[in-house]
């Protein structure tokens, strides 16, 4: 048949650029997750030390009480999206009479399945529909907003949600996880066509597919560099803080310049980390 060959080429590089995006997906999940978990583990890790440490330090600087009080603002509105969240899942779960299909029921079904990867997408990448990050609201607005990006409007109301194999990630959000690459070489989707134009309609899908394999690997790449960042600081503070402890002072006005600037130190470490805790991939 005519445009045989030109169809089977188009066939192979699709198919090619599925299993590329296939591969891509889990690592961008596993990615996501990490940073989840070590945002998540910044309450017992940083923040308790450094109160204890504030809390025991008499005529501590002001800019070392106002950056840590603005990193605990950080972390608590970090905290409250993931409280909000599951609340929210519960309720959305009850509504939708506990029927999440053997795991992949999509929204609010999903979230109770896999929270920390559902949590984790969103606060890694979700933003509410006005553009606004999902982490940086708070209570009803921060879960109706989580729940949105994930897709549980449907689960609310009653419906089925999004339902196949890659449940959570196959919902749309903001790089275009909607686009659904496993299923689009099946179900006879070009079968009724010309070859040339199926050959010209798979290249076109597989150009859309290779877009999101690209903005995938870009997120893989960032979300690196915030987890190195964050373990970075993260370790920067509790280092300084081991040796400021190990000084036995408890009065700043004790500290010669060398251990001042170690406090200065902490508090660049700490400002660092607050900007880090609810940056978004772009």
């Amino acid at each position: 048949m005519l445009n045989r060959g030109l169809k089977k080429e188009a066939l192979t590089k699709l198919e090619e650029s599925v299993e590329r995006y296939d591969r891509l997906v889990p690592i961008v999940t596993d990615k996501a997750e990490q940073l989840f978990v070590l945002r998540q583990n910044s309450g017992e890790n940083v923040i308790q030390p450094v109160e204890n440490y504030i809390n025991n330090l008499a005529n501590s600087p002001k800019e070392f009480d106002k950056s840590f009080a603005e990193y605990k603002a950080e972390f608590e509105t970090f905290n409250e999206l993931i409280l909000s969240f599951n609340q929210a899942s519960v309720n959305t779960d009850i509504k939708a009479g506990g029927t999440a299909v053997a795991g992949v029921a999509a929204g609010a079904g999903t979230v109770a399945l896999m929270p920390t990867a559902a949590m984790a997408i969103a606060t890694t990448f979700g933003t509410a529909s006005t553009g606004t990050a999902i982490a940086s609201l708070s209570g009803a607005a921060a879960s109706k907003a989580a729940l949105a990006w994930l897709g549980g409007g449907a689960l609310v109301k009653g419906g089925a949600g999004i339902a196949g194999g890659k449940a959570l990630l196959a919902l749309a959000g903001p790089i275009g996880w909607g686009i659904g690459a496993a299923g689009v070489i099946g179900g006879g989707l070009y079968a009724n066509s010309k070859n040339k134009k199926i050959s010209k309609e798979m290249n076109e899908k597989r150009k859309e597919i290779e877009t999101q394999n690209t903005v995938l690997n870009a997120s893989i790449i960032e979300i690196k560099e915030l987890i190195g960042l964050t373990e970075e600081h993260q370790q920067g503070i509790l280092n300084l803080l081991g040796e400021l402890n190990n000084l036995n002072k408890d009065n700043y006005n004790q500290f010669n310049d060398y251990e001042k600037q170690q406090l200065g130190s902490l508090v660049n470490h700490i400002k660092s980390l607050s900007a880090l805790l609810n940056k978004k991939v772009s």
